[in-house]
């Protein structure tokens, strides 16, 4: 299992490589209000699936919302030290 550093540290590096068909890269290029609207909907999703589906569907659900919000930090240009600051 990937931790939440090592998981930043590759999608920062797709980001800087810039590699065809990257979704993270595609996500970058949306835009950080497009980035924030899909947190806001993984959120929700999480929410729906931690309540009324089975466990491996909720952290299916739960890695996409850490998926997006690290393409988040990575347009803000946070890194996880500066989000674990606040936890």
């Amino acid at each position: 299992m990937k931790t939440f550093d090592q998981l930043y540290a590759e999608l920062a590096a797709k980001a800087a490589e810039r590699p065809e068909g990257s979704r993270t890269v595609a996500a970058l290029d949306a835009g950080v209000h497009h980035i924030g609207k899909k947190v806001v909907e993984e959120a929700a999703e999480v929410w729906m699936a931690c309540e009324y589906e089975s466990d491996a569907e909720a952290a299916e659900e739960i890695s996409q919302l850490l998926y997006h919000l690290q393409v988040m930090m990575l347009a803000k240009g946070l890194k996880p030290e500066d989000v674990y600051r606040y936890l």
